[in-house]
């Protein structure tokens, strides 16, 4: 069976908030069905965004990190700064790091490859 399409899906708790969240980082609406479900989109990556009820959230995003690469860190850093959020930044040997959380507690980062 081929697979025509794909996307991670993000339980969220409030649709609006989430939505320009991801705007703000740079992702852009690819579809929206009223408040039930929406998809962003970033070069190789949908994201759905799936309003869910408090009780089915449990604070993080367990296994789940979904990561951005970006070229000029100093300007991606004075941009989440102004939205604000709250990054812890990170090297290694595989690159630079901005790890950080959407409104929900879903891990996400930045990375200035290396390789």
């Amino acid at each position: 069976m081929p697979i025509k399409d794909s996307n991670i899906t993000i339980n969220v708790k409030d649709m609006d908030r989430s939505m320009s969240f991801y705007q703000s980082l740079g992702l852009t609406l690819k579809n929206r069905w009223s408040n039930f479900y929406a998809q962003l989109v970033a070069p190789g990556i949908v994201i759905g965004l799936h309003p869910t009820a408090d009780s089915n959230l449990v604070g993080n995003s367990g296994n789940v990190s979904i990561g951005f690469t970006a070229d000029d860190f100093d300007e991606t850093r004075k941009l989440l700064a102004q939205l604000p959020i709250e990054v812890t930044e990170r090297q290694e040997e595989g690159g630079k790091f901005l790890h950080f959380n959407d409104p929900d507690g879903t891990a996400l980062y930045f990375i200035k490859s290396e390789w």
